[in-house]
């Protein structure tokens, strides 16, 4: 009897001590975050302002000046990223969870594991090696391919859980309405996975939106106006990196005020992400 009363007290202070420290890692981790976040807005709120986002970089020496040229570029290098990674990874998660069996799906799998551990600067210098030194170009196309491999890897496992949670019942019911297998899946299955494969893509764009390694061996970077993705543009990423490593105050600044452009982008599409998720828990 007394030993049992003692073995519950035991567990009872070990359970408590677990949340206890639980509670404190979570604390920490979150404070840590809340600092870091707090430090940016402070540091880059005094250069947000209308011309900041509207104009061009100025000379060294002339203050003032803006990242107009980094956003446009960022933009446009996110949505060729876009384009190339969606199509791949729907249809390789779309494989993987309705028709991948055996040693082939595993090894797909395995390699996917495999590149979401790659390191995003082997990314760009592949990207370097394939797409730049051949053509001795830089451009943003090839910074849209190396962020399109950076995407991939969420793509294909988000695509795959989506897919394979919607019910068989569903596909079934297609097949049984005289629908073909591959009429099914185009126009019943992936609409019904649609939300959770959104929530994948907005947090894959979040993935890379502040990625900058790859953009030093691809992008390369303009002071200028450039949409047109075949020559060097501009990104916003590569701008902070390079404003950071100034000897310029005013150019700190402004590597401030774009890192936190950088943060409330990341943190739009995060919530993004948790209102498609939302969306699709409420109507299951």
């Amino acid at each position: 009897m007394i030993a049992g009363s003692r073995l519950a007290a035991s567990r009872r202070v070990s359970g408590i001590a677990g949340v206890v420290l639980t509670g404190f890692c979570s604390a920490l981790a979150a404070g840590l975050l809340i600092v870091i976040l707090g430090y940016v807005v402070v540091q880059g709120w005094s250069a947000i302002n209308p011309a900041f986002v509207t104009q061009l970089p100025h000379p060294v020496g002339v203050s003032g000046g803006g990242v107009a040229n980094g956003i446009v570029g960022t933009l446009i290098i996110v949505a060729l990223a876009t384009l190339m990674a969606v199509p791949v990874g729907v249809l390789t998660g779309l494989y993987l969870a309705i028709y991948g069996r055996g040693l082939p799906a595993e090894c797909v799998r395995f390699l996917a594991e495999v590149l979401s551990g790659v390191p995003s600067i082997a990314i760009g210098l592949f990207a370097y090696t394939i797409l730049v030194q051949p053509f001795r170009h830089f451009s943003g196309l090839s910074a849209a391919f190396a962020f399109a491999v950076l995407m991939l890897p969420l793509m294909i496992r988000t695509s795959e859980e989506a897919i394979r949670g919607v019910p068989t019942a569903i596909r079934e019911g297609a097949l049984a309405l005289g629908l073909p297998d591959y009429g099914g899946v185009i126009h019943v299955v992936l609409p019904a996975a649609r939300p959770l494969i959104v929530t994948g893509l907005l947090l894959a764009i979040a993935r890379v939106t502040g990625e900058t390694a790859p953009l030093l061996f691809t992008a390369f970077g303009s002071q200028f106006w450039e949409v047109n993705p075949g020559n060097p543009m501009a990104a916003l990423a590569m701008q902070i990196f390079t404003y950071a490593i100034s000897p310029y105050d005013d150019w700190h600044r402004q590597a401030w005020g774009g890192a936190l452009l950088l943060i409330l982008a990341v943190l739009v599409l995060n919530i993004g992400a948790r209102w498609a998720l939302r969306g699709r828990t409420k109507r299951s």
